[in-house]
């Protein structure tokens, strides 16, 4: 089964008429693209859009051979016009199955919000789930069909809102809908995406990639399905981005666990408005758990993937618990106990099977502490993450809100 993307833009297409944004004005060659419309094996096509036969036409397509004409969602702005010889376009009911003479079938899923999904399957059994800007997957677990249970039966690929919606994908994976041979591919792409080569890399830490308009795809070749890295750390100073770049990397998976390092302070107003912001902005679906005790966690092999935030609060409990603020200890005992502490948290971090991501403060880059204990501290966390970077596949820098991978 192929499927020729005519195009892969949001509903306004990229850049968006008249609108000013940075993500706009960088939108031109391969950035720049139409609203999202696909057609598959040259039979189906899942949303007429304006200049669909003429994107065919430069994608070296006809829509000559079209069967059925589907729709997603309510298209704003002037009526689409049908070329001629083209099937109604029609929004099917959710549930409904329709077959088409070449051995293709059809069913509407239904969805969250304002559409209609739809899942193809080929005549030789291969499925593409497609969905509408905006939207997730409802009912998953009661369809019956696919995507029910310990025994669902992946997609071979997947279309969707990754950028405006990866809770989607979380949802998906969750009933095993999407699993590690499933090609997921971001459509409806709008200037709420990142531009540039930072599309590409927050898409793949997702587990999902973009390709530019008039690219066809054959389902089933799994070549290009992102590798997802095991050991993630993320660096950054104050106010820098790095706890939501940390929690973006796993907004597509289900269960996530939270493990904060940072406890709770009494009478603390301020802490506790940080605290407070930090859960707020968290998927609902994801468990929080207040711990600095991190390795059982990343010992267990079958767990669900952790997001660490974050190291530098773990390193203060640490000096903590070792007295390893006062000099004397800790010339006496503090610095062979905290290293102690780093040498099997770096050995966790080595050996574990989880996907974990891990935030840490970059504290070495700006004023001098004006304590001795103050300046053990900037050293060791220093210390800390370079031994942790060194151990992991992927390393980030966040400076302003923007990440820069260091690995």
């Amino acid at each position: 089964m192929e499927l020729t993307l005519l195009g892969t833009g949001g509903p306004e297409g990229l850049p968006v008429p008249d609108c000013p944004c940075a993500v706009c004005a960088l939108a031109t060659g391969e950035g720049a693209r139409g609203a999202t419309s696909v057609l598959v094996d040259g039979v189906v096509l899942l949303d007429l859009v304006p200049g669909a036969a003429l994107a065919a036409a430069r994608a070296g397509q006809t829509l000559g051979g079209l069967r059925l004409v589907l729709l997603s969602h309510p298209h704003d702005g002037p009526p689409v016009e049908i070329p001629p010889g083209l099937p109604a376009p029609a929004r099917v009911p959710d549930g409904q199955r329709l077959s088409v003479l070449t051995g293709h079938r059809v069913r509407a899923v239904a969805t969250d919000a304002l559409g209609t999904g739809y899942e193809v399957e080929s005549p030789q059994g291969l499925r593409v789930l497609y969905l509408p800007p905006g939207c997730a997957p409802a009912g998953l677990a009661d369809n019956g069909d696919h995507a029910a249970g310990a025994d669902a039966v992946p997609y071979d690929m997947v279309l969707l809102d990754v950028v405006g919606r990866p809770d989607a994908l979380a949802r998906l994976r969750a009933v095993g809908a999407v699993a590690g041979t499933t090609d997921v591919v971001a459509v409806h792409l709008g200037h709420d995406a990142p531009p540039g080569p930072e599309l590409a890399r927050r898409l793949a830490a997702l587990g999902a990639r973009a390709v530019p308009d008039g690219t066809t795809l054959v389902v089933g070749d799994y070549q290009n399905v992102p590798d997802l890295p095991r050991r993630t750390l993320v660096l950054g100073g104050a106010r820098s981005g790095k706890s939501a770049e940390a929690e973006r990397r796993l907004a597509a998976f289900p269960d996530v666990l939270y493990v904060a390092t940072g406890g709770t302070r009494d009478g603390d107003a301020e802490w506790a408005e940080r605290v407070t912001a930090h859960r707020a902005r968290r998927p609902a679906g994801w468990r929080t758990i207040e711990t600095c005790d991190l390795l059982p966690l990343l010992a267990d092999p079958a767990g669900a993937p952790l997001l660490v935030d974050c190291l530098s609060l773990w390193l203060t409990h640490a000096m903590d618990a070792a007295g390893a603020w006062d000099d004397e200890t800790w010339h006496r005992t503090g610095a062979a106990a905290v290293q102690a502490d780093i040498d099997a948290l770096r050995a966790a971090w080595r050996a574990t099977r989880r996907t974990v991501v891990a935030v840490s403060n970059e504290v070495g880059s700006g004023v001098v502490p004006a304590t001795s204990a103050g300046r053990r501290f900037r050293d060791i966390l220093g210390h800390l993450n370079a031994t942790l970077a060194e151990e992991s596949e992927h390393v980030l820098l966040t400076v302003s809100g923007l990440p820069i991978p260091l690995r």
